[in-house]
């Protein structure tokens, strides 16, 4: 049993397929698989794979820190008004980015508190994107949000910075990064171990090797379970069940 808690499969790129990634995904062992928002106009085709698979795929709304621009209040509001439609696993994913563009940097981050305020209000996880910005993140979590829970997605970090993570009861997304040859997440892993990860795709981004390159799905996180059970010496079926525990138990 492996849980996906980080994939876009709602997007065009697999409008003529999903049936079969589904299908695959199921065939390698994946039972639920969590949906990350992006920005309003993502929300009714998010909803609708939902609708289409609902054992399968469970939703999250939030505004993703790339596209907080000028307009972002407005569009808060827009997702704001859609968040009690139905049941949300997370608020998501939300955080802030300094890869792309750094000019919207205060933007991302009064967007950031006026999302984690609805979750707070529902008593939901948060999914934080931080790219370039880990520790800056790190710190608006310690410093201004004490009582939130949630998953660092994307952990790409150091030892020190995961052990941050972990003491405020926040959880490490692990996908296809740590099975690169160039990653060092591997020496992090084998010290932090798994009581604090769950997996993850990023689809259709950071397919896991030998899948580099081309488009990422649901199925393909058997090579990042395989590279865990490597690490740190375990069993596969080890891997997927405790990190399947550690889903269940952030995402209710």
């Amino acid at each position: 049993m492996i849980i996906d808690t980080h994939a876009h499969l709602y997007l065009d790129k697999f409008d003529t397929d999903i049936d079969l990634v589904v299908n695959r995904a199921r065939d390698a062992g994946v039972e639920e698989v969590y949906l990350p928002n992006i920005d309003h106009s993502t929300i009714d085709d998010l909803f609708s794979l939902c609708d289409r698979y609902p054992d399968f795929f469970k939703p999250m709304l939030g505004l993703h820190p790339v596209y907080v621009k000028d307009n972002y209040l407005s569009e808060l509001e827009a997702i704001e008004r859609r968040l009690d439609e139905r049941p949300l696993v997370a608020i998501g994913e939300i955080g802030s980015d300094l890869y792309w563009d750094k000019n919207y940097l205060e933007y991302q981050k009064d967007a950031f508190d006026i999302q984690c305020e609805w979750a707070l209000e529902r008593n939901l996880p948060i999914v934080i994107h931080a790219r370039d910005s880990l520790d800056m993140q790190i710190n608006m979590v310690q410093e201004q949000k004490p009582a939130l829970k949630g998953v660092f997605h994307c952990f790409t970090g150091t030892e020190e910075q995961a052990r941050k993570i972990i003491a405020m009861n926040f959880f490490l997304g692990i996908g296809g990064i740590l099975t690169y040859k160039n990653s060092t997440l591997d020496e992090v892993i084998e010290v932090i171990g798994l009581e604090n990860v769950v997996l993850e795709t990023d689809s259709p981004y950071l397919s896991p090797s030998p899948h580099r390159g081309k488009r990422n799905e649901s199925a393909y996180l058997s090579h990042v379970v395989r590279k865990l059970s490597e690490t740190l010496s375990v069993n596969i079926e080890e891997v997927e069940q405790i990190t399947s525990r550690n889903a269940r138990e952030i995402f209710n």
